[in-house]
């Protein structure tokens, strides 16, 4: 959502539940990275342990520590309710996958990809409502403008939006609202349907 635009009404609507899938398919790949790293850290030991130092052993066993230390980092975050972002091990991951680009060089995409796209799919989902237009924060990011819209309400925790090309939008929202706060959303949208028509 843009920073510089105000907007008359931003509601905060639940979390989805591909949240948590997303939490949990980056934790997979990262458990999935560390196994792969220290199997190729052990495959590629020779010599002493003072010779192996120098060796890619050497990165690949480092790269499994950081991505362990970041999931258990992101776990601790997590138990104290703070929103958590698995990007910093996915690009480890990814760095550790291109240390043999000759095989894993598409691993090594893939969790760059995963890395780039995490926060943007993982955006805390609102609805902002203005004199022009009603903006959902999501990735990718969808406008309406009221001229579009046939019916716009706010009822027992339900936002729910009726589009002119009989496509309904129902979300559930985060918080509780007060009969006058909802009151005086409903009649913000009212006035904005009826001075569109």
């Amino acid at each position: 959502m843009a920073k510089s635009k105000t907007y008359d009404y931003i509601i905060v609507i639940k979390t989805p539940a591909a949240h948590k899938l997303i939490d949990f398919f980056s934790q997979l790949l990262l458990l999935m990275s560390v196994a792969a790293f220290i199997l190729a850290g052990i495959k590629n030991l020779h010599g002493n342990f003072l010779s192996n130092i120098k060796t890619i052993s050497t990165l690949y066993f480092l790269a499994a520590a950081i991505i362990f230390y970041w999931l258990i980092y992101c776990n601790n975050q997590k138990r104290k309710g703070n929103e958590v972002y698995y990007r910093f091990g996915l690009l480890i991951a990814a760095f550790g996958w291109y240390l043999n680009k000759s095989e894993w060089l598409l691993f090594s995409i893939a969790y760059l990809l995963v890395s780039v796209l995490e926060k943007p799919l993982k955006v805390l989902p609102e609805a902002a409502f203005d004199k022009d237009e009603i903006v959902f924060n999501s990735f990718p990011q969808k406008k309406y403008l009221w001229k579009d819209v046939a019916n716009a309400i706010l009822k027992d925790n339900i936002l729910t939006i009726d589009l002119k090309n009989n496509k309904l939008i129902q979300k559930e929202i985060d918080a509780e609202i007060s009969e006058a706060d909802e009151k005086d959303f409903n009649e913000f949208c009212k006035e904005r349907l009826i001075a569109n028509v």
